[in-house]
């Protein structure tokens, strides 16, 4: 068993991997999480193609923070490794990283389109469109392919860790979702989140889209949300 994390963060990690498949996120093996130790250094990742009734925590691969190497763990981990590591470093608030192939947000990936803002579903979680990236030159993916396809959602989000807090996730040109929160779990509530609204979405824009009013999505975020939030109840399960 690894020495270079925690117990807990391996099982949070492995937990949120699990789910992914319960929660309807992934075909086969298309989907990983991971979880980061900012004070270790490091962190925790699915190992590539690994189904996920057969992964256990000896499995998880820990990585370096700061050079991307495998610290420990005898498989190799998600081919995604790379981009998890681009949002830690440009992302401080970051915990986890959540990143799958779910049907809605990748057809809005797949068309280039933002995840618009329709309802307060949407405006519960996300303070503003879930946003696409630019397409991925012919040198992004010669080179580095898997960094540099974190470092357009960096771009995307100008490296500005507030819109990283209040919009949680960005579709990935062509490709699919990925999706952050303050810990692994978090981040995979939102990648739950975030599929459910771009199924929403694509319901309401075959009925008709009417712009909400913005008064109401902004007291729905801001009820989870800031300091003035009184949405749930600290401490409860």
């Amino acid at each position: 068993m690894s020495t270079a994390v925690s117990k807990e963060l391996r099982r949070e990690v492995l937990e949120a991997n699990l789910r992914i498949p319960r929660a309807g996120l992934a075909t086969l093996t298309w989907g990983n999480v991971s979880g980061v130790d900012r004070q270790a250094g490091v962190f925790v990742i699915k190992p590539s193609g690994v189904a996920y009734e057969a992964l256990t925590e000896e499995d998880l691969v820990v990585v370096s923070l700061t050079d991307g190497k495998v610290v420990e763990g005898h498989l190799r981990p998600s081919t995604d490794t790379e981009t998890h590591r681009s949002l830690y470093l440009a992302f401080p608030s970051i915990g986890g990283v959540t990143h799958t192939h779910s049907t809605h947000a990748v057809a809005f990936a797949q068309a280039r389109r933002p995840i618009p803002v329709l309802g307060t579903t949407h405006a519960d979680t996300f303070n503003g469109p879930v946003p696409v990236t630019e397409a991925l030159t012919p040198q992004q993916c010669a080179t580095d392919y898997e960094y540099n396809t974190g470092q357009v959602i960096v771009d995307l989000l100008d490296r500005d860790d507030t819109r990283a807090r209040e919009v949680p996730g960005a579709l990935v040109a062509h490709h699919g979702p990925f999706t952050w929160g303050a810990d692994a779990t978090k981040s995979l509530e939102h990648a739950v989140i975030c599929e459910a609204v771009a199924e929403m979405a694509l319901h309401t824009i075959t009925l008709g889209t009417v712009e909400p009013p913005q008064h109401l999505l902004d007291r729905h975020f801001t009820r989870k949300h800031g300091p003035d939030a009184y949405y749930g109840n600290p401490g409860a399960a």
